[in-house]
């Protein structure tokens, strides 16, 4: 748990993902990192199943291992090349079974934590198996933690909430949002369902939550024909939205953000205490 004030440069990383072009959006988010690191960012967040796109088929036959597979070990070499905290989404193959995880890796390269979602969506429950852990990670920056896209509205805001009390001054979230082929987003503006999810928690634990997305149509699987369209947000300890990245699906954009990371001012059930004093 972070005792002092701390600071450090996020950047959020927009990019590109082509549905089962392992080699094209693995050269997207090394570049990525680059630019970032280049920028003088520190941690790099980049989207969700961003080697073979979110729901794609290509899983069931390109999903590699981590640490140890193309994918992992790219990343791992990107984060060490340029001296930066890089957090990932990966579609994982873990012998027989497939997760939809993310990684959290080291400015020298070490794995630092492997997160697999918890709160899938039912139209992605044939392709990934269920998630099976949830952490989070202490660093000199502050301490991260990690959760993937629709895991952030699973009831009650469980998962955000269950790494507020794990200590994260940071949670770190992959995701792929995306809309249908017609959405209108001047009549109806898109990330409401965020705000709506990451203020209570960020602003309850005193924390901040980043959800970055990748933008580009989604070419196979069960939301075939829709598309990812960017809106990358950053909500701060008080819950409100910080940043915000272009909408649509050609709107790549490397977003860059100070953060200051607050005292934690509670622990364990010393939550409930300041939460009740701050009602009275």
């Amino acid at each position: 748990m972070n005792q002092t004030p701390t600071q450090l440069k996020l950047a959020l990383a927009q990019i590109l993902v082509e549905g089962g072009r392992k080699a094209a959006n693995l050269q997207r988010a090394e570049r990525a990192i680059a630019d970032a690191a280049g920028s003088g960012a520190q941690v790099v967040l980049l989207p969700e199943a961003l080697n073979l796109g979110w729901t794609h088929p290509a899983a069931e036959t390109e999903a590699d291992a981590i640490p140890g597979g193309e994918s992992c070990s790219r990343l791992r070499a990107a984060a060490r090349a340029h001296g930066v905290y890089v957090c990932a989404g990966l579609v994982e193959r873990a012998g027989k079974r497939i997760f939809n995880s993310a990684v959290l890796l080291a400015p020298d390269g070490q794995l630092l934590l492997v997160h697999r979602k918890l709160n899938e969506l039912e139209i992605g429950h044939r392709l990934y198996a269920q998630g099976d852990r949830l952490g989070v990670v202490p660093t000199p920056l502050g301490c991260l933690g990690v959760m993937i896209c629709a895991d952030a509205f699973a009831r009650g805001q469980v998962v955000g909430r269950a790494l507020g009390l794990m200590g994260a001054d940071l949670i770190l979230s992959p995701s792929a949002w995306a809309v249908p082929a017609g959405h209108d987003n001047a009549r109806e503006p898109y990330g409401r369902l965020w705000l709506d999810n990451y203020g209570p928690v960020a602003r309850d634990y005193r924390l901040w939550i980043a959800g970055v997305s990748n933008v580009g149509p989604l070419a196979a699987g069960p939301w075939q024909g829709r598309q990812c369209i960017g809106c990358s947000l950053l909500v701060g300890p008080d819950g409100r939205q910080v940043l915000q990245g272009p909408y649509g699906v050609q709107a790549e954009a490397l977003l860059l953000a100070v953060l200051d990371l607050p005292a934690r001012p509670a622990r364990g059930d010393g939550w409930e205490t300041l939460w009740q004093e701050s009602r009275e």
